[in-house]
């Protein structure tokens, strides 16, 4: 598989804006810049084109479809128009924009399920001014799902970069909610999708699964808590005996160093910072959060809107441009595992 078998033959993928005061309009347009040294594929941003102006003076071009956004992408950066969010000022959000970074999601989510764009590449929203214009979900992951139709057990959060792989079974919910939380259903759900997604999305045929326990010392035998006794050896077990290649539970501060990563293609995690701390140290710039069990493709920036730094010209792409590329590589696999 080539960069340019995977740029020749997808349409265009949607590139929702995210809060327009955030750094999502600069990593796109620095993207864009980059599109041959890194071969992305081409994309279309969806949001308000006057974000990308009031952080960039390169050319951008508004369009009403992606088939015109992919004439044109050589020359001009894409944008598809959605919602006006009224006067822009990096660093500073409003409601405004929070309702133009909801039309983008839901616009984009559009395109990808009706074919029209490859997939979805989502830059960061600000969750609290998404909940003060009806969004009601956790994360734009649940949102996604939700607007496919598959259940948030079915809808997996894998953050990715070079170095590792990383899927939370419990997201966001507070640490004290976590032990209440884990079921041996809920981990067989999150290790089958990933199984599947790997094979899906990252042409892994049989992919090597870890498990973190929850405790210290994965809890060492029950003497720091029995939750790997009751919950996630059973689930282990299970999965096993369903022909899953899967090992755990491993004490969590054990698994991450180099000769361990070169042991399995992904780990799950009990909860959101045991998965999240590892892969932002080693792949800050460059990790990718991609939905498995999703009937199109999305992946995301592992990083937050950064307002402190929009306008600033300081933020780094790397991340944007890892996730564009994911996608690319994700689309093209689905295209090759469909095909059998």
């Amino acid at each position: 598989m080539t960069q340019s078998s995977i740029i020749t033959d997808l349409p265009p993928f949607a590139v929702s804006l995210g809060d327009p005061a955030g750094i999502g309009p600069e990593i796109v347009a620095k993207s864009w810049v980059m599109r041959e040294a890194r071969s992305l594929p081409p994309f279309f941003a969806v949001g308000d084109i006057q974000s990308i102006r009031a952080v960039w003076l390169g050319p951008v071009a508004k369009v009403e479809s992606p088939e015109e956004a992919a004439e044109i992408f050589d020359r001009a950066l894409p944008c598809m128009q959605v919602a006006d969010a009224g006067e822009i000022i990096p660093g500073t959000p409003s409601i405004d924009g929070a309702r133009t970074a909801f039309q983008s999601l839901e616009v984009a989510v559009g395109l990808a399920r009706s074919g029209s764009a490859a997939g979805i590449v989502t830059a960061p929203v600000g969750k609290e001014q998404l909940y003060s214009v009806g969004f009601t979900h956790p994360g734009q992951t649940e949102f996604v799902a939700e607007r496919c139709g598959v259940s948030r057990d079915n809808a997996v959060m894998m953050l990715a970069g070079p170095s590792l792989r990383v899927v939370p079974v419990t997201v966001h919910i507070s640490l004290a909610a976590v032990p209440a939380a884990l079921t041996v259903e809920l981990i067989r759900a999150r290790a089958l999708a990933t199984a599947k997604g790997l094979h899906r999305n990252f042409h892994i045929a049989s992919p090597r699964l870890a498990v973190a326990g929850l405790n210290p010392h994965a809890g060492e035998g029950g003497a720091l808590g029995r939750e790997e006794i009751e919950i996630i050896r059973p689930a282990i077990e299970s999965l096993r005996e369903d022909g899953l290649d899967i090992v755990g539970p491993l004490a969590a501060d054990g698994m991450f160093h180099a000769r361990a990563r070169e042991t399995y293609d992904a780990a799950l995690c009990m909860y959101h910072d045991q998965a999240l701390i590892p892969i932002k140290t080693l792949n800050f710039d460059e990790g990718v959060n991609i939905t498995l069990g999703l009937p199109i493709v999305r992946t995301s920036p592992d990083h937050g809107t950064a307002f402190g730094i929009a306008g600033s010209d300081s933020a780094n792409p790397g991340a944007m441009i890892a996730a564009l590329r994911m996608a690319a590589d994700a689309a093209q696999a689905r295209i090759t595992y469909a095909a059998g």
